[in-house]
């Protein structure tokens, strides 16, 4: 890894318009912008390695909202905005007056008054989640503009129904440390599979994630699942104009066998067919309890049909020299360890465990780098201050 003032003049040299919007989509940010959110997470990570404090803010909350559970994300962001120096605050729609009718455009203002950032997981509805962001980010602008607001709190998507911007820029800034640099990865082969898991109603954010960012820096993608287990089309259709753009590839197979073959990296991972979450998303909204049964009774035994979709070993020694690199977002659905039959074979997961945990660990520094992002225009700058100070975090 290069020492943070290499990194930091780097940044500095980067053009960059993210703090004039909020990072809601990774398509929506340009190359430049990705990387420089990457190299601020290099930094920040360091400096916490070296013991180097990051309270950038000397007071301030970081409001979370999670319409879905969550472990790795909730724990990142709690740990992204105490690095930074902000108080958690988690707004429970139901103790709120959310519930009594209170607008998006209310609740947005009355949680931000000493607010300086807000991250949102909202993928449980399909064509809602990331919707829903865009209007409290809409609201937060109006409050701003009105004077209600002394300054605009960073918008995180945490999570929404068509991208996870954390998870895949984590896994982005894993594949950098593991392959020693962005310009590492073109031309390697990265497979986006689906695999079996005995639960439905996964999100389609990940592999959509994945697909839409890896594409982005000249990688073979490939994306692989079972007939009618179809992603966003609108997003499969940007993946290929990144693609084409990169100068890499990506290629739609209905075969795990031919997604693993020669593979530099693979990415077995369960999720609900794209038509499924529309017909879930209805019955959520009307509270149909019998129907979100009926559903998930007919999709598991949809997915029963595919149990061969198994990441084994037998499976990777198809990849490139039988090694290539293990991904996931966890928890993976391990077989005869958290589920019967799974997603990935137990010796294929402990082989790739802790690369996993690694994998994860961007993402506090991740969700980091894109509030310091909003928050500054110059946050090499803000990065330089921080160095040179070099306040000790713990005496």
């Amino acid at each position: 890894m290069k020492n943070m003032n290499e990194l930091i003049k780097e940044i500095s040299q980067l053009e960059s318009k993210l703090h004039d919007k909020d990072f809601l989509l990774t398509w929506e940010q340009s190359p430049e912008e990705l990387e420089r959110v990457l190299k601020t997470a290099q930094v920040l990570k360091t400096m916490r390695g070296e013991n180097i404090a990051t309270n950038v803010f000397k007071n301030g909350l970081g409001i979370s909202l999670f319409r879905d559970n969550s472990t790795r994300t909730r724990f990142s962001y709690a740990s992204a905005i105490n690095m930074l120096g902000l108080a958690q605050q988690d707004l429970d729609e139901g103790k709120s007056q959310i519930a009594h009718g209170e607008t998006v455009r209310e609740t947005a203002n009355m949680i931000s008054f000493c607010a300086d950032a807000i991250g949102i997981r909202d993928d449980m509805y399909l064509g809602a989640g990331n919707a829903y962001m865009r209007e409290v980010g809409e609201a937060l602008d109006n409050g701003v503009k009105e004077g209600v607001l002394p300054h605009r709190p960073a918008l995180v998507n945490l999570q929404c129904d068509i991208d996870h911007p954390t998870q895949s820029m984590a896994d982005l800034a894993w594949l950098e440390e593991h392959f020693g640099g962005l310009d590492q990865l073109k031309g390697k082969k990265i497979a986006m599979t689906w695999a079996y898991s005995p639960s439905y109603g996964k999100p389609l954010s990940v592999p959509q994630g994945i697909i839409g960012l890896m594409s982005r820096f000249g990688m073979d993608v490939v994306l692989a699942h079972p007939e009618g287990y179809d992603l966003i089309p609108e997003v499969v259709e940007e993946a290929k104009k990144n693609a084409q753009e990169s100068g890499g590839s990506f290629t739609p197979v209905t075969s795990m066998e031919e997604a693993f073959k020669d593979a530099d990296i693979v990415y077995p991972k369960s999720w609900a067919p794209y038509k499924v979450m529309g017909e879930r998303t209805e019955l959520l909204r009307a509270n149909d309890h019998a129907g979100l049964k009926e559903l998930e009774k007919a999709c598991l035994a949809q997915n029963a049909q595919h149990k061969d979709w198994h990441c084994t070993e037998d499976m990777m020694k198809l990849t490139k020299g039988g090694e290539a690199l293990y991904m996931h977002c966890l928890p993976a659905d391990i077989t005869g360890v958290s589920c019967e039959e799974g997603e990935v074979e137990e010796s294929v997961f402990e082989k790739y465990r802790i690369a996993t945990y690694k994998e994860a660990s961007w993402k506090p520094y991740i969700i980091a780098a894109m509030i310091l992002n909003r928050k500054y225009q110059d946050v090499a700058g803000v990065l330089d201050d921080l160095l040179n100070e070099s306040e000790k975090r713990v005496k």
